[in-house]
Formats: C-alpha cells, structure tokens, sequence
C-alpha cells in the first residue's frame, strides 16, 4: 500500500537528489483563474522522473544493486535512473524507443547509462527490458507501476503543499500513471478538499479511456508531438491510485499542447515539452472547471529536442493567430500587389512570404493567384486584415 509516510520518506531520502522547484506564479496564462506552475522542468535531468527512480533506486537490496539495474523509458524516465545508478555506483542499462528525441539519448548516455535503441514506441521498448532482465538478471525500474517510484513522484505534492497549502486545484499530465498517483495520493491525505486533475494527450488516452471504461485499457496505437505521455496502457498499481484519488481526466490535442509550450516560453521565459505543458492546454482551452479557482499545472519536464520545438512554435503561431496564410483571386495586371500589400500595412500586418501563380483551367483566363504568410497580433487582427480586403473589392480563395 502506498502510504503518505512513505511518500514523506521519499521526501527525506531525495534532499540529497533533487534541486528544489519552487513554484511560479503564471498571471498571463489565464484571465478566469489564478496559475501558479510547479516548474520540474527546472528539476535536474530536465523532468520531475529523478524523484521515482532516486528514491526506488536507494531502496534496492545490496545483492539487487549487485546486479544492475535495468529500464526502458521515452526518455525522462531514463536520464532519471541513469542519474540515480550512477550516483549509488551502479550499472545501468536503458532501453529506448527509437522514435526518442535524439536530445533525450544523448543526455541518458551523458549521465553514465548503456542505450540500447528498441524499433517502435514505449511499450516495445518495456517488452525488451523485460527480456534483457530475465536474461541478465538485471534489477528492473518500473517507470511507473511501482510503489516506491509513485512515492518518490508524490514527493511535489507534499513541496505543493508545503508552498501553496490553499491552493484550489492541483492539474498533472497522465501517461503511464506514475506522477498523478503519487501526486493525488499526497494532497489527499493531506486535504481531500483540493481538487486533482489529469490530462492527457488526444492520441494517447489510455487513462482516460480506462477510467471511462471501468477496467485498464490497452490502445492499439498512439501518436502525439507529447511523447513523455505517450504510453498505451497504464499500470494496474497507477489505474487503481487514480481512481481513487483523481477527481477528473481531460485530454487536449496536440495544437492545444502547441499554444502552450509558446505561452510558456513567450510569458514565462521557460522551455517545456509537449507532457510538461498538457496541463496548461487543459486551462488555457478551458477544459477544467477551475474559474475563479486558484490553480497549480506541474510543469512535468522540459526535454524537447530543439527540431520538434521549432515545428511546435509554427504551430503555436498559427493556433494562436499569430500567423495567417491568406490566398486573393486577383486580376493579372500592374497594381495588383502593391494593393493588397498597401491594405496589410495599413492594418498593421507584417508579410514573410508571397507566393504568386498564373490561374490554372477553370479560371479567368487574366486571373492569377496571390498566397500571402503574415504576422499578426492574435485572431480579430486577422479578421480586420481579411475584412479590409474584402471591402475593397478582393475575393479571398
């Protein structure tokens, strides 16, 4: 049974572990509630994973660290153990999905892991640990479905606590289970009051899903730009902590996750990955009954490689409003640019690229075709561009 004395051992022994993560309060993420960010982005490693497999990791038997250890993991998971392994003296060796961001690798090799790269997602990855395990007697470190790595992950419910004893809402993004469970199983015991969420990524939402259905659910896929969450099937130990103790499950699509990494690098100056930043989607897209609610999103890790964040931003952008691509019908003759270009200016937009093409069959023999990428202030600038457009007489395609 997972205890909250445990939890607060957990708190004990990871002092020497951890960086502390104090919490932030976040104003400009929403107009209908009070935000504060828990930032385990911060954390050492990048993610809040170093808490479960230090703490699991110190608990292990002398003839088990003997032994090694062994995991698989998306990625955070893995700089967690290879961290903790390396601290204690031990081997360790992790197994990685090969769609993994390159970054991620990297870093697990940097804190002294073997990598072994497995063809597929999570879970094909999890099937080759356990194979390697039973092969070299390897002790195993459950990303998730294990008693002590929930406690170690309760640990920022207690620091949560501890800071912000009335706060509202507590919101944590679900992938495997891990981190909610410890979470919700702190706050709690410590006042069943406070509400605690989870989130979930569109394409992977086995929590969701098993919660809705009353039994663990096993997806035949999963795809999100969250890949710290992208898990096809949660632990028994996790399904059961959750729903006893988490209130509600959300899930937010990856353009939604998108406008919240840029909202968080634009008004907080801080970096997250897709998982880290699911909980802020939840409030920005008002997915939680939280107005008026004073609100703590754990900002779970902030490992993304730098490829995927530039394709992220784009996305933020263009969800946000903040880039619009519009396509005008014009008449093939001098002028016709300088128009459109002229009516833009007026209202405060600013074109990056123009695309211009002769009509194809089907048109006005004389017609051409002008794409134009701008960048604007948010949605009603966009509307008041393309209204000013129109009212002077061109035909946006």
């Amino acid at each position: 049974m997972l205890t909250l004395d445990k939890i607060y051992h957990a708190s004990y022994v990871l002092k020497d572990v951890i960086r502390p993560t104090n919490i932030i309060k976040a104003p400009a993420i929403s107009d209908d509630c009070e935000v504060y960010l828990k930032p385990e982005n911060l954390q050492i490693t990048g993610s809040f994973k170093v808490r479960g497999s230090g703490y699991k990791i110190s608990q292990l038997t002398d003839e088990e660290k003997k032994h090694g250890v062994i995991a698989c993991s998306a990625g955070n998971h893995a700089q967690g153990v290879a961290l903790a392994a390396t601290k204690y003296g031990i081997k360790s060796l992790i197994c990685l999905p090969d769609g993994a961001p390159i970054s991620k690798v990297e870093a697990t090799k940097g804190y002294g892991a073997e990598v072994c790269m497995v063809p597929g997602v999570y879970d094909d990855a999890y099937n080759e640990a356990l194979r390697l395990r039973d092969e070299h007697n390897y002790t195993f470190i459950h990303p998730f479905d294990d008693e002590n790595v929930i406690a170690g992950q309760g640990t920022i419910g207690l620091e949560i606590m501890d800071e912000l004893s009335d706060v509202d809402a507590v919101v944590a993004a679900i992938g495997g289970g891990g981190l909610i469970s410890g979470v919700a199983c702190a706050i709690k015991n410590l006042n069943p009051n406070i509400k605690v969420y989870g989130v979930q990524a569109e394409g992977a939402p086995s929590m969701y899903r098993s919660i809705k259905e009353g039994k663990p659910v096993c997806l035949n896929k999963v795809s999100t730009v969250a890949d710290g969450i992208q898990v096809k099937e949660p632990g028994t130990l996790t399904y059961d902590l959750v729903k006893k103790y988490v209130d509600d499950i959300v899930t937010v699509n990856d353009d939604e996750i998108s406008a919240a990494i840029l909202k968080l690098i634009e008004t907080q100056k801080m970096i997250s990955e897709g998982a880290g930043a699911a909980p802020l989607a939840a409030v920005m897209f008002n997915k939680l009954p939280v107005k008026g609610k004073k609100v703590v999103c754990i900002v779970s890790g902030g490992n993304i490689d730098v490829t995927i964040l530039s394709r992220v931003i784009k996305r933020g952008l263009l969800i946000s409003g903040r880039q619009q691509t519009v396509c005008i019908e014009l008449q093939d003759k001098p002028g016709q640019l300088l128009k459109v270009s002229e009516i833009i200016a007026n209202k405060g937009g600013n074109v990056i690229s123009i695309h211009h093409e002769r009509a194809s069959e089907g048109t006005d023999i004389n017609g051409c075709y002008l794409r134009i990428v701008m960048e604007t202030r948010n949605y009603d600038h966009v509307k008041e561009i393309t209204d000013a457009l129109t009212n002077a007489g061109l035909k946006l395609v």
